[in-house]
């Protein structure tokens, strides 16, 4: 009598996912875009104000406490930061970690210098696959958010990924959250829009898995 193999045991996608974000480190950190490496691998933008919680939900999803620099002066980093991503020393995705823009005590010439910078960056990165805009729940997107929309929208009517990361969401009511759902997905025009919590742990599995699913499509049929 033939034995047959035992059938594989079926993956689980989430834990996929936060495994191959654990393994998260940094790559390079540019000033200037001329200074970042040409990369044919797909690149993940995590952008927001200064206070929107952008490093501390990066070290959430990659489970590490100190990987993205949480400054307890917003506003102060200036640079743009890769981290790679992959298994056994092999990099198929990077997280770019842009400066957060909108802190008020730095000097308004560094603003306008980052804006631009970063404004290049969304236009004219060729490798960049999707943009995390995140915000903070209780306020929702600001006129400073809504401008950087209009700076990707065509390269989002292209094919660019796009999500709104609502965070800090612990801070509101059920009522309250879905409320700040509903407005975010009305300001993005029908765009993609999550609710997040570090505290809480909040949607950080649907997070961790849209980022595997941007930096691992399925082949086309």
């Amino acid at each position: 009598m033939t034995q047959t193999s035992p059938a594989p045991a079926p993956i689980d996608a989430a834990a996929r996912a936060r495994a191959w974000l654990h393994t998260a480190r940094f790559l390079t950190e540019a000033p200037q875009l001329a200074h970042l490496p040409a990369l044919d691998v797909p690149e993940i933008a995590f952008v927001g104000r200064s206070n929107a919680g952008k490093s501390t939900c990066i070290n959430t999803l990659a489970q590490q406490r100190q990987l993205a620099f949480a400054s307890k002066m917003p506003g102060r980093t200036q640079s743009i930061v890769l981290f790679a991503l992959g298994k056994g020393g092999q990099t198929d995705a990077v997280l770019a970690d842009l400066p957060g823009y909108g802190y008020a005590a730095v000097p308004q010439a560094a603003k306008r210098r980052w804006q631009q910078v970063m404004a290049h960056y969304l236009v004219s990165r060729p490798n960049l696959r999707a943009v995390v805009l995140l915000c903070d729940a209780r306020l929702g997107l600001t006129e400073l958010d809504e401008a950087l929309l209009e700076i990707i929208r065509p390269r989002v009517e292209q094919g660019l990924d796009f999500l709104v990361l609502l965070t800090k969401a612990d801070k509101l009511s059920r009522q309250e959250q879905g409320k700040a759902l509903s407005i975010a997905r009305l300001q993005t025009a029908g765009g993609d829009a999550m609710l997040f919590s570090a505290l809480k742990r909040q949607g950080v599995d649907a997070v961790a898995q849209r980022l595997w699913d941007w930096a691992h499509p399925a082949p086309a049929a």
